[in-house]
C-alpha cells in the first residue's frame, strides 16, 4: 500500500466548496477497511483547518475530483444536484482492447450490498486513443488497449467499472472485475498497481451563485508516465 498524502491538492475553493484530486487507494470516509485510519475527509479537514462535508463520493481505487461542501446547506444543495443528474461526470479509464469508438452502454445493476433489484444504468463512452502492442500477454500474439472517456448517466456502484467488464474490455488495474494477466502485464511493464480509473471532470451550475463551474484533474504519476510512453493524448 503506497503511503498516504498529509495534503491533497486543491483544485478549486471558494466560501462554499472545496474540490480537490483525490489520490487512488485513499478512502473518503473512515472505515474498518483503512487500517491506519487515514481517509480523504480528515486529510482535507486538516489541510483547510475548517470542517468539511461531503457531497459524494468515489471508490477507494479511483482517482480524480472530488467536492466537498464548506458548510451542511451547500452540501445539501449540490447533493441534490447529484441525485438529480444535473451533474456532467466525466472519467477516463484505460480498457482491455478495442472496444467501438463511441456508445452507450445500458445494462441495470444490482446492489450487491443492499441485494437490492436491478437498477437502471447507463454509460455513455466514446475512445480517445489505442494502441496495439507486441506483446502475447493473453491468447494473441500482440495486445490491445484503449483509453476511453466515460459519461456515467446514472450512479450506480462501480458502474464504470461493471459495464466495461459487461461488454468485454474490463478496465486495467481492476482486481474485482478485471483480468489478473493484464493487471499483471502492466504492472511489470509500466508500474502501474493502481486501478486506471480517474474522475476527469465535473461541470455543473453552481447551487448558489449560479455560475457554470467545471473542475479537471489531470493524470497523476505512474498514470501520467504511461500515457506519455504510449504516445497518447488524455484530451
Amino acid at each position: 500500500m503506497p503511503e498516504m498524502p498529509r495534503h491533497v491538492h486543491v483544485l478549486y475553493q471558494d466560501h462554499r466548496y472545496v474540490a480537490v484530486h483525490k489520490p487512488a487507494s485513499l478512502l473518503v470516509h473512515r472505515s474498518r477497511l483503512s487500517a491506519d485510519q487515514t481517509f480523504l475527509l480528515q486529510t482535507v479537514r486538516n489541510q483547510l483547518g475548517r470542517r468539511v462535508y461531503p457531497v459524494h463520493r468515489l471508490d477507494r481505487a479511483t482517482s480524480g475530483v472530488i467536492v466537498f461542501g464548506l458548510d451542511p446547506a451547500a452540501a445539501a444543495r449540490l447533493h441534490s444536484a447529484f441525485e438529480q443528474q444535473r451533474v456532467d461526470k466525466i472519467y477516463h479509464a484505460v480498457v482491455r482492447g478495442w472496444p467501438p469508438s463511441a456508445g452507450v452502454i445500458r445494462h441495470a445493476l444490482r446492489d450487491k450490498d443492499t441485494g437490492s433489484t436491478q437498477q437502471t444504468a447507463v454509460t455513455c463512452f466514446r475512445e480517445l486513443a489505442r494502441v496495439e502492442l507486441p506483446f502475447a500477454v493473453d491468447r494473441y500474439s500482440t495486445s490491445r488497449y484503449a483509453l476511453v472517456e466515460a459519461q456515467p448517466k446514472t450512479g450506480r456502484r462501480h458502474q464504470i467499472r461493471r459495464h466495461f467488464k459487461h461488454i468485454g474490455h474490463p478496465l486495467i488495474g481492476d482486481t474485482s472485475y478485471g483480468k489478473g494477466t493484464h493487471n499483471r502485464f502492466f504492472r511489470d511493464h509500466f508500474g502501474i498497481q493502481r486501478l486506471l480509473l480517474l474522475a476527469r471532470a465535473l461541470t455543473f451550475v453552481h447551487p448558489f451563485s449560479g455560475r457554470t463551474l467545471r473542475i479537471e484533474a489531470a493524470p497523476e504519476g505512474p498514470w501520467e508516465g504511461l500515457i506519455a510512453a504510449l504516445g497518447w493524448s488524455d484530451r
